[in-house]
C-alpha cells in the first residue's frame, strides 16, 4: 500500500526529479516508510512506501526489472502473486525480493501489459517501458485503489491523489461545474470526472497507454466488467451456499498475507463478523476495531446506531483483542476539514466515522480487513431493488430508479440550488444521461423480468455506489497510513457470486412477485420493510458466526447526524454555511441553503445527506479554491 505519482512530458522535454519528489511529498501520508524516484528522459516516477510485504530495502520502489526493460510504481496488493511468481520461476526468472511488486515488473517482461489483467488484488500501477518510451497506467477490477490523471498542454500527470498535482506549475485548480451538477444530484459521480476541472479518474479494470505526441484524451482499454446477466439457474441453494463459504474462507486467508500486523474491523454485523471468524483462525489474538456513538441526545431510529454491544459479543466469541472508538457530536467540526482534504474527490455519505476508526486501527496494525462488497454482490439492499423489480420495460425502470437515486437535489430544483452563473454553465439533463449511460454502456442488460431488473440493480450499484464506498475507504484509511483489504472483492468469489440466481439471494422474491401493488400501502411495505437480502450468504455464514448476528437486521455504518444536526451541531452548521464569508455561496444560492437548514433544524424534513454535502463542498472551496489551511 503506497502513494504513486508521475510526470510524462508529451513533447519529449526532459522531466524533473525535484518536481516529482515534491508531488509525492504531498501524499506522504500514504507511505510514511520511505520514498523513491526515477527519471528517464521525459518521464519521472515517484513513490511513497507503506511497507507491507518485504519491509527491507529490497522492496523499495520505483522498481526496475532485472533486464532494465520495465520500471514500476505500484499501490496495492496482489493476492495471487505467489502463484504468478512460481510461473515466472518456472520460466527462468529470478527474484531479489519477496514483494508482489517484483512479480509485476518481471511478469511485464514476459507477458507485456496484458499481464496486469491476471492479478487478483487491488492496484493502481504506473509501468514505464524504457525501450519504447511508453507509459501504461492501470487500475484493478473494482476500483479499490484510486488513480487520477490530468493532461495540460504538453504534460500528463498521474497520481493516487489529486493534491499531488498542485505542485506542478502548469496545474491550476478550477471547479468543474459538470461534476458539481452530478454530485448534487447523486451525492456521487457516475462519470469519471472530478470536481477539479480536467482531472479524470481512471475507470476500474482499465489500462491506458501514454506515448509522445499531441494528446488531449487517452484511449481507455477496458479489460473486465461485472456481469450478473448469466445466472446458473440449475444451481441449487445448497450448492450456492457451500461454494460461497468455501470461496469466502479462501479469500480471507489470501488477504491475510503480510509481513506486518493484520487486524479487522468488527461492526457487530454479519460481513465483518464473518471476516473476523476466519481471520481469527489464522492470527493468534486477532486485533479488532469498532466505532460507536454517544447517544444521550439522540432519538428515534438513530438511537439504535451504536453497534458496540454486538461487536463486544463477537469479540468475546472469537477471543480477539478488541478496541473501541466512541464518537460524539463535537467530533464533526474537528474532523470535517481533514476528511475533505483527504477525500478531495467528494463522494457518498457521512464519512467522518471512517476517518476516526481508521485512525484508531492505525495505532495497532498496518493492515485492516473490511466487509465492503458483500451487500453489492449478494443483494444487501432489497428495499431498493423492490422499487423497480416490477417495472414494465426499460423506460419505466430508468424513470423509477433515477427518481430514487437523486439522493440530494432533484433536477427541477437545480435553478434554485445553483447561482445563475453556474446554472447557465450546466446542462440539467447531464445527470440523467450519466445515470442511463451506466446501463446502456453494457449491451448484455435486459429489462423483461423481475429477476433481470434486480440483476440490473445489482450491476448499477456495484458500478456506482460501491466505487464511492471504496474511494472513501481508501482515502480516509490512507490518511492514517493504514491499508484496508476487502475479502468479498476476491476475484474467484466475485466471479461465483455473479452467477448465483437472484432467487437464492432474496428470500422473499417469489412472495413479492405475487403482491398486488394496487393494495394501499403495499409498495411502502415492500420498499421499506423487507430485509430479505443476502439470503444465501446468511445461510453460508451460519457455520462460522452466531445465528443472532446472521439474522441481525442490516444497519449501515453511520453517525446519528439527523439528531446531532438539530442539537449540538446546529450552531456549527449555521456558522459554516450561513454567513457572509461562506465561500461556496458563489456557486450555491445562500437562500436555498438557508431553507434546507431551517427545514431540518425545525424537524420538517430530514436533510442530513444534503447538509453533509453542503458542509463538504464549503470546506472543499475553502481548502482547494481559497487555499485555506487546517488549524
Amino acid at each position: 500500500m503506497c502513494g504513486i505519482a508521475g510526470i510524462f512530458n508529451l513533447n519529449g522535454r526532459p522531466s524533473s526529479e525535484p518536481l516529482v519528489r515534491s508531488m509525492v511529498k504531498q501524499i506522504a501520508h500514504r507511505g510514511p516508510d520511505g520514498e523513491g524516484t526515477y527519471v528517464h528522459n521525459n518521464v519521472a516516477l515517484g513513490h511513497r512506501r507503506l511497507s507491507i510485504l518485504d519491509i527491507s530495502e529490497n522492496g523499495k520502489q520505483p522498481m526496475t526489472s532485472k533486464n532494465g526493460e520495465w520500471v514500476v510504481v505500484f499501490n496495492g496488493c496482489i493476492y495471487n502473486y505467489k502463484e504468478l511468481k512460481k510461473e515466472l520461476l518456472d520460466l527462468g526468472k529470478t527474484f531479489s525480493s519477496t514483494t508482489d511488486t517484483e512479480v509485476i515488473s518481471e511478469g511485464l517482461c514476459v507477458f507485456g501489459p496484458a499481464y496486469l489483467e491476471r492479478f487478483n488484488g487491488m492496484f493502481a500501477i504506473g509501468a514505464y517501458h524504457t525501450t519504447s518510451g511508453k507509459l501504461y497506467l492501470s487500475r484493478d477490477r473494482y476500483g479499490i485503489k484510486p488513480l487520477y490523471y490530468w493532461i495540460g498542454g504538453k504534460t500528463l500527470l498521474f497520481a493516487s491523489e489529486i493534491k499531488a498535482f498542485f505542485k506542478h506549475p502548469d496545474f491550476k485548480v478550477e471547479l468543474n461545474t459538470f461534476a458539481l451538477n452530478e454530485y448534487f444530484t447523486f451525492q456521487n459521480l457516475f462519470t469519471y470526472q472530478t470536481l477539479f476541472k480536467g482531472v479524470i479518474m481512471l475507470p476500474p479494470a482499465n489500462t491506458v497507454k501514454v506515448e509522445r505526441g499531441n494528446v488531449t484524451t487517452l484511449q481507455h482499454n477496458s479489460w473486465w466488467n461485472f456481469d450478473f446477466s448469466q445466472p446458473d439457474n440449475k444451481m441449487t441453494f445448497e450448492d450456492a451456499k457451500d461454494e460461497t463459504l468455501r470461496l469466502f474462507k479462501r479469500a480471507v486467508e489470501r488477504q491475510m498475507i503480510a509481513d506486518v500486523p493484520v487486524g479487522s474491523y468488527l461492526s457487530g454485523g454479519m460481513d465483518s463478523g464473518s471476516i473476523t471468524a476466519i481471520a481469527s483462525q489464522h492470527v493468534k489474538r486477532l486485533t479488532t476495531f469498532t466505532a460507536g456513538f454517544e447517544l444521550s441526545q439522540v432519538t428515534g431510529v438513530e438511537s439504535n446506531y451504536d453497534e458496540r454491544r454486538d461487536a463486544e459479543l463477537m469479540a468475546n466469541y472469537f477471543k480477539t483483542e478488541h478496541y473501541e472508538q466512541v464518537i460524539n457530536a463535537g467530533d464533526l467540526s474537528w474532523s470535517l476539514p481533514r476528511v475533505v482534504w483527504h477525500l478531495e474527490d467528494l463522494r457518498v455519505g457521512m464519512s467522518y466515522p471512517n476517518y476516526y476508526i481508521s485512525r484508531l486501527a492505525s495505532k495497532f496494525v498496518k493492515v485492516c480487513l473490511q466487509g465492503t462488497g458483500g451487500d453489492e454482490l449478494y443483494g444487501g439492499y432489497p428495499w431498493r431493488y423492490y422499487r423497480v423489480f416490477q417495472s414494465l420495460n426499460q423506460q419505466a425502470f430508468f424513470d423509477n430508479y433515477y427518481s430514487f437515486w437523486q439522493r440530494l437535489v432533484p433536477d427541477e430544483e437545480k435553478k434554485t440550488l445553483f447561482t445563475t452563473s453556474v446554472y447557465n454553465d450546466i446542462n440539467i439533463s447531464d445527470p440523467r444521461k450519466a445515470f442511463e449511460r451506466v446501463f446502456t454502456f453494457n449491451p448484455k442488460l435486459k429489462y423483461d423480468t423481475p429477476e433481470e431488473h434486480i440483476q440490473n440493480s445489482l450491476y448499477f450499484e456495484i458500478k456506482t455506489f460501491l466505487p464511492g464506498l471504496l474511494l472513501v475507504g481508501d482515502k480516509l484509511s490512507m490518511a492514517n497510513g493504514l491499508e484496508e483489504r476487502f475479502p468479498f472483492l476476491d476475484n474467484d468469489l466475485v466471479n461465483f457470486s455473479q452467477i448465483i440466481p437472484i432467487k437464492h439471494k432474496l428470500a422473499n422474491l417469489e412472495t413479492n412477485k405475487r403482491l398486488d401493488e394496487n393494495v394501499f400501502g403495499i409498495k411502502k411495505k415492500v420498499y421499506q420493510e423487507f430485509d430479505d437480502g443476502k439470503n444465501v450468504l446468511r445461510k453460508a455464514m451460519l457455520d462460522i458466526i452466531p445465528q443472532s448476528i446472521v439474522n441481525r437486521k442490516k444497519q449501515g455504518f453511520s453517525a446519528p447526524d439527523e439528531s446531532w444536526y438539530r442539537g449540538e451541531n446546529a450552531e456549527y452548521i449555521k456558522k459554516l454555511l450561513l454567513n457572509k464569508k461562506t465561500v461556496s455561496s458563489q456557486f450555491i444560492n445562500p437562500e436555498y441553503v438557508e431553507k434546507i437548514v431551517d427545514e431540518h433544524i425545525n424537524k420538517r424534513i430530514n436533510h442530513r445527506l444534503l447538509i453533509w454535502s453542503f458542509m463538504n463542498f464549503e470546506w472543499w472551496c475553502k481548502l482547494f479554491l481559497n487555499g485555506e489551511t487546517i488549524e
